[in-house]
């Protein structure tokens, strides 16, 4: 699908957040192959380049909006579009990074093992999904569509929570790795606005079904789904909306011989 970076980018901070999370729990000296799987707009890329000057950083994705935003902010480093559920590095990685992008595919059994299988010895897998499915501001996606003239043009469109229990990822790396830490952070995040979760989802996964609608049909369904999760996350008196928002990290390392 097409992205939109200016609508994904207006909560840059709190997407940013679990991001530097995950870097900061990458113990790697001196990797020489970064790869940066889902850059998106370049902002996390251009952190790893802070991190690992030294470093080949390549950031791939599949969106062209996005990969063209990245470059013009960030030449020094390598762009590439790529499918990244086909993707493969071309020489063994240090490090393979993805931030907020895994669980948009699915198979994950078959990815998550031949992303590790791609790494150097001694390198690291490092992974942060959404895990945030079950909640409201998901949940009221799936009503919204059921609820209108719109359900049977965008009820095939749904998908299934895309992102296992930490167990899965678990027991499906435990017996590869030489290192291995799965851990759950739910982030109280602060929103400001008007409508704010549904400017949220709006830019990650609200879009396709907005995108499959013309108008005026796309602001109806929009608008039925603003009030859904209007409800379900009101408006304080100081303006401020409270967003909990659950997500999946994961760092395993390959054995160094």
């Amino acid at each position: 699908m097409p992205w939109d970076p200016a609508q994904y980018l207006k909560f840059t901070d709190h997407r940013l957040r679990p991001a530097v999370d995950l870097l900061n729990r990458i113990d790697v000296a001196n990797p020489a192959e970064v790869y940066d799987l889902g850059a998106g707009a370049g902002n996390v890329t251009r952190l790893l380049k802070e991190r690992w000057p030294n470093a080949r950083i390549t950031g791939v994705d599949e969106s062209q909006e996005m990969l063209a935003k990245a470059a013009a902010g960030a030449p020094e480093i390598v762009w590439r579009r790529a499918d990244l559920a086909t993707w493969r590095p071309l020489r063994p990685a240090d490090v393979i990074y993805s931030n907020a992008a895994l669980h948009w595919l699915g198979d994950h059994d078959r990815l998550f093992s031949a992303l590790f299988s791609a790494l150097a010895p001694g390198g690291v897998l490092a992974v942060q999904m959404p895990r945030n499915f079950s909640a409201p501001s998901h949940t009221a996606i799936s009503e919204a569509v059921r609820s209108g003239p719109w359900r049977t043009k965008l009820e095939p469109l749904l998908r299934r929570a895309p992102v296992a229990d930490p167990a899965f990822y678990f027991n499906l790396l435990a017996p590869r790795a030489a290192a291995l830490d799965i851990w759950e952070t739910e982030y109280l995040q602060v929103l400001e606005g008007d409508h704010p979760v549904k400017e949220w989802t709006k830019g990650t996964w609200l879009r396709p079904l907005l995108d499959a609608l013309e108008e005026p049909e796309r602001s109806r369904f929009e608008a039925c789904y603003a009030g859904l999760v209007a409800h379900a996350y009101p408006r304080r008196q100081d303006g401020r909306t409270l967003f909990p928002f659950r997500r999946l990290f994961i760092v395993a390392k390959a054995p160094e011989d």
